[in-house]
């Protein structure tokens, strides 16, 4: 077939492709857009990319994100936090979304995804021993469990409270209240609804 596009052109559009909800005619738009844009605000965004892997990492104790010359999460050793509060999540933009309502002033753990066998994502894969380690070394009195309302985040909110049972935790645990729609991400959840979700959330 002969090639309709230019050789750049079409390697931008391959690659932006490849990122998640993006398909082929999104791809060509977002690459067309690039290509008529002002030269100067296309470097910048090369720019943030090349160094995105260099400039961000994990923090070690809650795995947020954190800026590469932190050594914690600024959520996590902010005095002001209180240590003997975590909230469960997924991943560390839901931390973002959390944060948003302006309710919460625990702390954080991110697990790294929830359980999807179909995925090929099991408890192995997840940050649930260091959860264990957090709650012993911080004294934590309670654990919002705040995963996905999705089948994978309710699965892996069962496994959590069987998990901790098993290994002896004794500590109160919540779950945000239904506020938040079945298959709605924490990241797109509205400050109003999450705000709603931490005020009820129960014992379980």
């Amino acid at each position: 077939m002969r090639q309709l596009l230019p050789n750049a052109l079409e390697d931008v559009i391959e690659q932006l492709g490849n990122l998640p909800g993006v398909g082929i005619r999104t791809a060509e738009r977002y690459a067309t857009h690039l290509l008529r844009a002002d030269d100067r605000n296309v470097q910048k965004l090369a720019a943030s990319l090349a160094t995105l892997h260099k400039k961000v990492k994990y923090c070690p104790v809650t795995f947020a994100y954190i800026n590469d010359d932190q050594t914690v999460s600024p959520l996590y050793s902010d005095s002001d936090r209180d240590k003997s509060l975590i909230a469960v999540v997924e991943e560390p933009l839901d931390i973002v979304a959390l944060e948003r309502t302006n309710q919460y002033m625990g702390t954080y753990h991110v697990l790294g995804g929830a359980i999807s066998p179909i995925d090929g994502i099991g408890p192995e894969q997840l940050h649930i021993p260091e959860l264990v380690e957090r709650i012993k070394s911080d004294q934590v009195i309670e654990v919002i469990i705040a995963t996905n309302a999705s089948v994978e985040g309710e699965s892996t909110a069962l496994y959590l409270q069987r998990y901790l049972s098993e290994q002896g935790v004794v500590v109160k645990m919540s779950r945000l209240a239904r506020g938040l729609p079945v298959g709605v991400d924490l990241e797109y959840a509205d400050q109003i609804t999450l705000t709603h979700a931490l005020e009820g959330r129960k014992t379980i």
